[in-house]
Parts: structure tokens; sequence; C-alpha cells
């Protein structure tokens, strides 16, 4: 017979593969998720390298775009000087337009050097807003709409990337 109070054994034992189980299954959850923290860390690592290496080519690429723009409006006066020349002057002060040449052309060789290229567009051209600013629409006949019809400033170009577009004027469709 046996005492109610006693407690039966087998309440007591405990399975020890059940247990052996039990912390099996744990320390594999803890592994799996210790793994994917530790992969995306790593993929984390990898796109913070990426981005840098990207961001350092665009800075050694782009860097000077700001000091470019500042250096747009010089050479257009230079040009406009150069333009503006007659044959007279030219004749009258043949060393100031050769130094002023030489400037130009100077300053041409180091926008190459640094990878600005100049938009030249000419009139008959079709307009593209990518790389042109119309500053007007006018019909003259014997055009075709949407075409360059005058250039007012030429455009420039860093690399890929636009500095500052040619300001052009376009036709319209010419009036009947």
């Amino acid at each position: 017979m046996t005492d109610q109070n006693e407690p039966q054994q087998d309440q007591f034992m405990e399975d020890p593969l059940a247990q052996d189980d039990d912390e099996l299954a744990r320390v594999s959850a803890e592994r799996d998720e210790l793994r994917d923290k530790w992969m995306r860390a790593l993929a984390d690592a990898e796109n913070s390298r990426k981005r840098a290496d990207k961001d350092r080519r665009d800075a050694e690429q782009y860097g000077g775009s700001r000091l470019a723009r500042d250096l747009l409006p010089v050479h257009d006066a230079l040009t406009r000087a150069l333009d503006a020349a007659t044959d007279e002057q030219r004749a009258g002060a043949s060393a100031l337009i050769e130094g002023v040449e030489l400037t130009l052309r100077e300053l041409s060789n180091v926008f190459t050097k640094h990878g600005i290229t100049i938009i030249r567009p000419e009139p008959g051209e079709k307009f593209d807003p990518a790389i042109h600013e119309a500053m007007f629409e006018a019909p003259v006949p014997g055009t075709v709409a949407g075409n360059v019809i005058q250039v007012m400033d030429n455009g420039f170009r860093l690399h890929d990337r636009l500095l500052r577009p040619a300001k052009v004027g376009v036709s319209s469709t010419p009036a009947s």
C-alpha cells in the first residue's frame, strides 16, 4: 500500500533525453539568430564600403564642380571679348587680342584636363531639354519647330553631369 502523502516516483523523474533535446533546440535557435545578425552586419559593412568607394569616386570627379561653375562666366567673358573685337581693333591692339586668346586657350585646356566639355549647339540643331535651356521661342519662317535658331551662351558638362545648359532660342511653328 502506498501512502497518499508520498509522491509517486514517476512524477519527479524527468526524461534526460527530453531535457537534452530542449537544450539543443534552444542552442540551435540562438546559433541561427547569431548567424543571421552576423550576415546582416557583414552585408551592412559591404554596403558601407561600396557607398564610401562611390562617394570617393564622386568627390574625385565632381568635387570641383562649384569652382568650375564659378569659372564659366570667365570663359564666357573672354569669348565675348574676342567675338566683339572688330578687325580694326584686332589690328590696333593685336598684342592684347593675342593675350586674351592665349588666356581663353589656357582656360579651355584646364577645362579639358579636368573633364569639363563645352556644349556648342548650332542653329538648326534639335532642341534637347537635357542640355539646352530655351530662353525664348519665336516663329521663324524656313525653320522647323523645336530647332535651335539662336545661341546666347554655350553650355558646359563636367564628365557626365551638366554644369550649365546651353542658352538658346527655339523655333516655334511658323505663322501661316
